[in-house]
């Protein structure tokens, strides 16, 4: 960068001088002979404003081969740290991915991936976006995300991305096929890793959860569902946004997994305090798949694993988090 800085203070010099020097020896107005000495630099091959003197010739010669090969020097110096930033900028981001470790996956950055990649920056969750499209790619860059450039559909993109060490993918591509085929590939490289992943027409949904996709999320339906429950019943579902999504009021919706080491295993629910110390309610409690239990009594006993989805203030649930032993707390959308 210093000598690209030199090498344009040289060109300003060369312009200033020869400006200079054809106003003296040619004696010209400053704009005649500042149109002189550009199009000798930039060889654009106009004619000679006036007739030159042998002096003005030689000016003009030392101008040419000093302004030529300044301005050349300029455009590759600079070509050169455009390419060099970018590979520095790929390398870098591409070493901060390979530090994440139980991380989340989103696969397109298109009208869903950008509000899920906010939902996750909102709850601090670390995440990295696999998107091919050069604009999105400069979008994401922008706002500082980890990105994979790349075909979510290939392998080695996904080994890019970290799926190996991921916690959680999101599958939010164009088309359904492209959610398949990535499902397809994320459960091969990690059997462990949890995919929600979007479907469009209704025949996609069972391929999806043949390929081995954990949750499938049909927007259109959801849409509808949300559009009846606002003109039926507006008060629950302002209700539910203001508590899920943290709007206005200091009340959250949390899942929180109960580790085995924590104090209130085995215990049922009256003995763990949970009410009476944390003023949080536990709405239900997922213990195992598709099973809940609803509106729990105080006589229910905790068991190691159970999803607790509690409701009360932020704080309270991060005391909750920290009691029940979880490494991670996520917010119930």
């Amino acid at each position: 960068m210093k000598r690209l800085i030199t090498a344009l203070l040289v060109l300003c010099i060369v312009v200033i001088v020869g400006t200079a020097g054809y106003m003296y020896i040619e004696n010209w107005s400053l704009l005649d002979a500042f149109y002189m000495t550009v199009i000798s630099i930039t060889t654009t091959g106009f004619a000679e404003v006036r007739p030159l003197s042998s002096l003005g010739r030689s000016l003009t010669i030392m101008i040419i081969i000093t302004g030529v090969s300044t301005l050349a020097y300029v455009g590759g110096r600079a070509f050169q740290e455009l390419i060099e930033s970018q590979i520095f900028r790929r390398r870098k981001m591409s070493k901060k991915v390979k530090q994440l470790n139980n991380h989340y996956i989103v696969c397109g950055y298109g009208r869903l991936g950008q509000p899920i990649c906010s939902e996750l920056v909102a709850n601090q969750l670390p995440f990295v976006v696999i998107e091919k499209d050069e604009k999105r790619i400069d979008q994401l860059l922008e706002q500082k995300f980890l990105v994979v450039p790349g075909d979510a559909t290939q392998d080695e993109t996904l080994l890019n991305a970290g799926i190996k060490r991921a916690k959680g993918l999101i599958g939010v591509l164009a088309t359904d096929a492209q959610n398949v085929y990535v499902t397809l590939s994320a459960k091969q490289l990690n059997q462990q890793i949890f995919i929600v992943t979007r479907a469009i027409e209704e025949e996609a949904e069972k391929k999806l959860l043949r390929a081995g996709a954990n949750r499938i999320v049909k927007p259109y339906e959801i849409g509808a569902h949300r559009m009846a429950h606002l003109l039926l019943r507006p008060g629950v579902v302002d209700f539910i946004d203001i508590v899920a999504r943290n709007k206005g009021i200091d009340l959250g919706l949390e899942e929180i997994v109960l580790g085995d080491k924590s104090p209130i295993v085995n215990k049922t629910l009256a003995d763990s305090s949970i009410r009476q110390q944390l003023n949080i309610i536990i709405v239900a409690i997922n213990r195992a798949e598709d099973q809940y239990i609803y509106n729990p009594t105080s006589a229910t006993v905790l068991l190691g694993g159970d999803r607790l989805i509690a409701i009360g203030q932020w704080e309270n649930l991060q005391k909750l988090n920290h009691l029940c032993d979880s490494k991670k707390i996520q917010k119930s959308v």
